[in-house]
């Protein structure tokens, strides 16, 4: 019973109005000891003004401090969605090149470019979906895959990023048997190209490229899955590392060493009978192609080379994410022949 209620329904003493005074006449005196009983009652289950003050008061600041705490929690949601947004760029290839050089950043390049790609079925929401991953060894087949979107739909809009919407890299687990390749896409969405994977074991199938959104913005990504060729693996040692590799009648030699966390530059050279050879051809849209895969987890770096040529020489900035040692793998074209010159690198 609250105080306002006891007064209207005249059961609460109020000052100068005893309750003795409702009654005329003589009371039997068990009349009213009962009755005092249950004013006494009365009077001490109301509370007095000021605690109900003291009680107001508290459940005030509590309300105060739960809206506090639900505002912020609310304000804090939009920057928690920036953050992880901001992330995702980082579980893309590196491809990129010190600030005010010419050279290309490569589609899924981090901020710092030093962040590894291609470890992943899935970034950015964009997710690589193969329609079949076992291979026969030796055989030719066709790797058949799509590319998943946000809202679960097949991606069908792609840029080109040198003269190709889609570049496939794969390699064995052993960083043997490397591959470049360039699959086709049918009007809804389904890439496919032939491959043939000469030796049993793991190869990771790298699909590089930038999707062109609905809002004209592009993403550009590298996603990896995994690719089973049946039968005993016998893994090859990492060859040890070297500036110079002999490709056919050609020999390539490169300058410079990666660094961590900072871009480095690469030189690359071309020789042919002793003789540098200055006709290098370009291939894609650039005078060359570089993939750096590190050793144990195959992480994918990709660089692209300055727009002409220094010297000669086809240069490179790369940013290696790690210490630890990588196999280079130098796409170049001479007389119209595209030739693979393959070295390890060291990076302490």
């Amino acid at each position: 019973m609250t105080q306002q209620q006891s007064v209207r329904d005249g059961t609460r003493p109020v000052a100068g109005r005893p309750e003795t005074a409702e009654r005329s006449g003589p009371r039997p005196a068990g009349d009213r000891s009962e009755r005092a009983d249950a004013t006494e009652a009365e009077v001490s289950a109301v509370p007095d003004r000021g605690t109900v003050r003291l009680a107001l008061t508290i459940a005030g600041l509590l309300l105060a401090l739960l809206g506090g705490f639900a505002l912020g929690r609310t304000n804090a949601g939009p920057g928690t969605a920036s953050a992880g947004a901001a992330g995702t760029g980082s579980a893309t290839a590196d491809h990129t090149h010190p600030a005010g050089t010419p050279s290309h950043a490569h589609p899924g390049a981090g901020p710092g470019g030093g962040d590894a790609g291609g470890l992943t079925l899935s970034a950015a929401g964009y997710t690589l979906v193969p329609a079949g991953t076992s291979f026969t060894a030796g055989r030719r087949d066709d790797l058949t895959f799509r590319i998943q979107g946000p809202d679960r739909r097949t991606v069908t809009g792609f840029a080109v990023v040198h003269e190709k919407p889609m570049h496939l890299i794969v390699v064995r687990r052993d960083l043997t048997g490397y591959q470049h390749l360039h699959p086709t896409m049918t009007p809804d969405g389904t890439w496919s190209v032939p491959i043939t994977l000469p030796d049993p074991g793991i190869w990771r199938a790298y699909a590089d490229f930038t999707v062109r959104e609905a809002g004209g913005a592009e993403v550009p990504l590298t996603l990896g899955v995994d690719l089973v060729v049946a039968g005993a693996y016998v893994p090859r040692p990492l060859p040890a590392p070297a500036r110079e590799a002999t490709v056919g009648e050609l020999t390539v030699t490169y300058e410079g060493t990666g660094q961590v966390g900072a871009s480095a530059p690469l030189l690359f050279r071309v020789f042919a009978g002793g003789n540098p050879v200055t006709a290098i051809e370009p291939y894609l849209g650039a005078y060359g192609h570089l993939v750096a895969v590190r050793e144990g987890d195959l992480a994918y770096l990709h660089v692209h080379p300055e727009p002409e040529l220094v010297d000669g020489a086809v240069k490179f900035w790369i940013t290696v994410p790690s210490p630890g040692r990588y196999r280079l793998y130098l796409d170049v074209q001479v007389g119209g022949v595209v030739r693979t010159a393959g070295f390890t690198m060291t990076v302490d």
